[in-house]
Parts: structure tokens; C-alpha cells; sequence
């Protein structure tokens, strides 16, 4: 495995050179197939993934079918890291919206890490104040600004994570991240083609005119961009890494920001949902 510095993930590459060589045995490399499901809501999580490439959209499913995003994650962040508090269950759908690779690990091993190293538990905060952040910010835009202002957002968060302007989004893709019908997500992909924010909508190619796709999209993305921005911060993700080693007595204490959002995320899990892809609208 490569020296951190050179890993694509941001949140490994921050870590000291020893607190890395603790993870480093037991990562693996995987492929992120687009509308891949990586953990279902209500589903134990068996795999801690820190994506290198590529968009994994964080999907509450509804007992009706309906579904919402709720946040998505690119090479800033991971996948399952609220098991470095214990085993739990998931409480939201990962799905992969853009391919990419990721570095895998299972549970148990980036636990035992997580025990021994404060730069790693530092890491494990820094995203959960990042991810916090952005279910936090959706959830005030869901409510309060258009279907076409928030599909500018969303279109804007996944072009932050990818190269070049030609974004792989079908239409039942979008539908699952708005939460609306699919004949809603054409009229709204039609309003974006008029005013040449989006150059073309063909064979599932989304392609983008950054300029005016920010233009059309809420405040939201600028104040959360450089909201999330601010945390992740390779400095911000260092300044944590000489911290003390966990004493024995004390590893199975939670942080106050950790159980904080397993409980946001608890209180809005849903149940029974077998099916092997979203359902559509």
C-alpha cells in the first residue's frame, strides 16, 4: 500500500505515516459500479469504505417507495465510519451515482484501529462534523427552495467529486435524489436546457455549464460548500493528529459530535426495504 500521501482518499491521507501503517494491512481495493449498493437502511454494515474516485449518495427510503438524498460523499470522506463506534445498523441507503474505486476495510479491523490511534478518531470526528453538516443544510433546502434550485445544487455537489463536466445522472437517478416523480425531474431538466445550464441530456449523460448551473442553484451550495469545506481542510484533519491514545477504560466512551448524529440518523431510519435496487416513481 502507498505512503498516505499518495492515497486518494482525503481523509487517509492526512494521517500520520504510523497511524496509517495500522490500517494499511487490512485495506483492500474495490470498484464502485455506478447504482452499486453499498449498505441498505436497517442493514448491518460489513464494509468501511473510503471512496478514491466517484459519488456515493446517501438515500433515506421511505415505507411508500419515495426516496430522498440526504448527502453525498466523494474522496473527502467514507462510507460505514459510524461503526468505529460499535456495531450498528445502517441508517441510510449508500448508493454509488458515479463509478469509482474505493479502499475497503471491514468493521472490526478499522475499530481496533480506531481504539489505538487518536489521528484516526480525530479523522472519524472531522467527518462526522462534515456529514453532520450537510444532512443539517439539505434538509432546510428540501423545505424551503424550488425542485430546480435543488437539482442545480445536487448536480453542482456531484461535478465538486468527478472529472470534466459530463455527469452520468439518469433520470430515475435524479428522481431518487429530489424526491419527486420522474415527470417532474424532465420538466426541471427541461428549465435547466433552456436556460444552457445543461448543454445536453443524452443517453444518461447530464453535460454541465458550471457558470450557469450556479446561477440557477440556491445559496445552499456556496454556503455549504465552504462550510464543509472549512472542516475538512487537510489542516483541520491534521490538527488532530497528535492527540493521546485511547486508555482502555474509556474506548467504548462515545464522542458527544458521534452520538449526536447516530441519533439524528436513528430517529429518520426506515424498515423493511429488501429489494435490491430503489425503487422508482
Amino acid at each position: 500500500m502507498e505512503h498516505p500521501a499518495r492515497i486518494g482518499n482525503g481523509l487517509l491521507a492526512a494521517l500520520p505515516p504510523a497511524d496509517f501503517g495500522m490500517l494499511v494491512p487490512h485495506l483492500r481495493k474495490v470498484s464502485l459500479e455506478r447504482d452499486a449498493v453499498l449498505v441498505r437502511s436497517g442493514d448491518p454494515i460489513d464494509q468501511i469504505y473510503f471512496p478514491e474516485s466517484g459519488t456515493i449518495a446517501f438515500i433515506m427510503e421511505m415505507p411508500n417507495g419515495q426516496t430522498v438524498a440526504t448527502a453525498v460523499v466523494g474522496n473527502e470522506g467514507a462510507v460505514g465510519l459510524l461503526t468505529a463506534l460499535g456495531p450498528s445498523l445502517s441508517p441510510l441507503t449508500a448508493v454509488v451515482r458515479v463509478a469509482g474505486t474505493s479502499l475497503q476495510i471491514s468493521p472490526a479491523r478499522f475499530h481496533a484501529a480506531f481504539n489505538r490511534s487518536g489521528a484516526i478518531r480525530h479523522a472519524v470526528q472531522t467527518h462526522a462534523r462534515a456529514l453532520l453538516a450537510q444532512v443539517q443544510h439539505v434538509a432546510a433546502c428540501n423545505a424551503l427552495h424550488s425542485v430546480e434550485a435543488r437539482m442545480a445544487r445536487w448536480l453542482l455537489h456531484i461535478h465538486d467529486r468527478v472529472d470534466g463536466d459530463i455527469l452520468p445522472l439518469t433520470q430515475e437517478a435524479l428522481s431518487e435524489l429530489l424526491g419527486v416523480r420522474r415527470t417532474t425531474v424532465t420538466h426541471v431538466v427541461r428549465k435547466l436546457r433552456t436556460s444552457r445550464a445543461i448543454r445536453s441530456n443524452r443517453r444518461s449523460l447530464i453535460e454541465i455549464d458550471r457558470p450557469r448551473l450556479e446561477a440557477a442553484a440556491c445559496e445552499c451550495y456556496e454556503v455549504m460548500r465552504r462550510r464543509i469545506d472549512r472542516i475538512i481542510s487537510p489542516e483541520e484533519i491534521k490538527a488532530g493528529t497528535h492527540a493521546p491514545p485511547a486508555h482502555k477504560k474509556t474506548s467504548r466512551v462515545r464522542d458527544p459530535l458521534l452520538a449526536r448524529l447516530d441519533e439524528a440518523h436513528r430517529e429518520t431510519r426506515t424498515h423493511g426495504v429488501t429489494s435490491r435496487r430503489l425503487r422508482g416513481h
